[in-house]
C-alpha cells in the first residue's frame, strides 16, 4: 500500500485515479511515500526519509526544495502544458487589455452612481468614451519569449488574430518546435526580439538564468510604447527598471499576474491576482497529470516530466526491477552489475539515463534481489538510493 500525502486542494479528478486497495491517500500521513501538491512551500518543512517523489500541479516549482530533493534522491515532478490553455486564453485577454483601454473604461462606467437617468448617462458616455480609446492587436507584432507548451500556444493563437509572431528560445526542444507554427519568426537574441515586437510576451521559468532578464538593457531596447505581458513569473521582470519604464512612457502597459503594492495605482499597469491557471479545467488536468506521473513511478520506476531526474521509462516484460539514482560518475552502473553478476542474477533489460549531476537506472533481473544484494547495491561508490518494485 503506498501512501501519498496531500497538501492544497487537489482535483478530485486527480485523486480518484489512486485506487483505495493500492493507496493511502490523505492530508496527515506519517513516513508517505510521495506527496501531490499546488502552492504548498516545502523549503522549511523536513523531507520525510520515506519519500521517494512529489508531484506538483502545476509548472513551477518555487514552493520546493529541488536541490535538498535530488541530494536524497527523491523526484520532483511537475505537469507542464496541463494548464496551457488556460494560460492562452489568459493572455489572448491580456492582449486586448493592453491595446484598448478596457478596465478603465468599466471603472469609468462604475464610477457614475450619481448619474440615475438613462439619457444622461448615454450623453455623459458619448462625450468621454474617447478617453478609452486604443488600437487594434491585428497586424501588429508580438514578441514571444520562451515557445515551450504555453508559450507556443500563445503564438499559434496571435496568428489566428492576424498578428506577425516573433520567438526567441534558445533552448527550444523538438516537441516544442513541432507544435510550434511555421509562420513564427525565429529570432537569434533577445535584442533582435525586443526591436520588432510591439507587443512582448513572457513564457520562461524563473531560475538564475532568467532572474530581472526583462531589466534597464532590456526596456531600452524596446520599441517606444510596448505593451509587456507577464504571465510567467514577477523574478523575470526587474521591478524597478518596470517602474521606471511606465514613469517614462517608455513602456506603454504593463500586464501582469503578478501584482505589487508599487504598482497599485500606476498608470499603463493592468494586475491580475495571479489567475493564469485558475480554471476548472485545468486544475483537473494538472491533478490528472500529477496523480498519472507518480503511479508510474511508484508502481513501474518510470519518470517523466521531472525537474530534477532524467525522463527514463522502460516497459515491463516479466522479471523483478530495480530502479537506483546514483551521481553522475563513472563505474557506478558496472559496480551494479558487477554486484548481480557475482550471484548469477541475469539481466533481462535494464536503461541508464543522466541529468546533470544525476544518473537514474532500471534493471530488469529474472529473480528478485534479495535484502544481501540490494545492501551491497546500496553500498556500491556512488550509488543514492535504491528500490526494488
Amino acid at each position: 500500500m503506498y501512501k501519498v500525502r496531500t497538501y492544497n486542494r487537489i482535483s478530485d479528478k486527480g485523486l480518484g485515479l489512486f485506487k483505495p486497495d493500492r493507496y493511502n491517500v490523505a492530508e496527515a500521513l506519517e513516513s508517505p511515500d510521495a506527496f501531490i501538491l499546488r502552492s504548498q512551500k516545502l523549503h522549511e518543512e523536513p523531507l520525510p526519509d520515506s519519500l521517494l517523489a512529489m508531484a506538483r500541479a502545476g509548472a513551477g516549482v518555487n514552493n520546493i526544495p529541488v536541490d535538498a530533493c535530488t541530494a536524497k534522491g527523491i523526484v520532483v515532478f511537475n505537469t507542464p502544458g496541463a494548464n496551457a490553455n488556460a494560460v492562452k486564453e489568459l493572455v489572448a485577454a491580456g492582449l486586448l487589455l493592453g491595446s484598448r483601454d478596457i478596465y478603465g473604461g468599466m471603472a469609468f462606467v462604475q464610477g457614475l452612481t450619481d448619474v440615475t437617468d438613462a439619457a444622461e448617462m448615454s450623453k455623459l458616455l458619448e462625450a468621454e468614451k474617447k478617453r478609452f480609446a486604443g488600437s487594434e492587436i491585428h497586424g501588429k507584432t508580438l514578441g514571444v519569449i520562451g515557445l515551450g507548451a504555453i508559450g507556443a500556444m500563445v503564438a499559434n493563437m496571435a496568428l489566428e488574430l492576424g498578428m506577425k509572431v516573433a520567438g526567441y528560445d534558445p533552448a527550444i526542444s523538438v516537441e516544442a518546435a513541432w507544435r510550434l507554427s511555421s509562420q513564427v519568426e525565429k529570432m537569434e537574441s533577445l535584442q533582435d526580439l525586443l526591436a520588432v515586437a510591439d507587443y512582448l510576451t513572457l513564457h520562461i521559468p524563473a531560475n538564475e538564468h532568467t532572474a530581472g532578464l526583462i531589466g534597464e538593457e532590456a526596456f531600452a531596447a524596446m520599441r517606444p510604447g510596448a505593451c509587456l505581458l507577464n504571465f510567467a513569473r514577477e523574478q523575470v521582470v526587474d521591478q524597478a527598471a518596470l517602474a521606471a519604464a511606465l514613469d517614462s512612457g517608455k513602456l506603454r502597459r504593463y500586464v501582469s499576474d503578478f501584482p505589487r503594492p508599487e504598482l497599485l495605482g500606476k498608470p499603463g499597469a493592468v494586475l491580475m491576482p495571479h489567475i493564469g491557471a485558475s480554471t476548472a479545467e485545468a486544475e483537473e488536468n494538472c491533478a490528472v497529470m500529477a496523480a498519472t506521473q507518480l503511479m508510474d513511478f511508484l508502481e513501474n520506476g518510470n519518470i517523466v516530466n521531472s525537474v530534477n531526474f532524467p525522463r527514463t521509462r522502460m516497459a515491463r516484460n516479466g522479471g523483478h526491477r530495480i530502479t537506483f539514482c546514483n551521481h553522475n560518475v563513472p563505474k557506478v552502473l558496472g559496480s551494479v552489475l558487477g554486484v548481480l553478476a557475482d550471484r548469477n542474477i541475469n539481466v533481462i533489460d535494464l536503461v541508464n539515463k543522466s541529468r546533470g549531476d544525476i544518473a537514474y537506472n532500471i534493471i530488469d533481473v529474472e529473480e528478485a534481489p534479495g535484502e544481501e544484494v540490494l545492501g551491497l547495491i546500496r553500498k556500491a561508490d556512488g550509488v543514492i538510493r535504491v528500490r526494488p518494485l
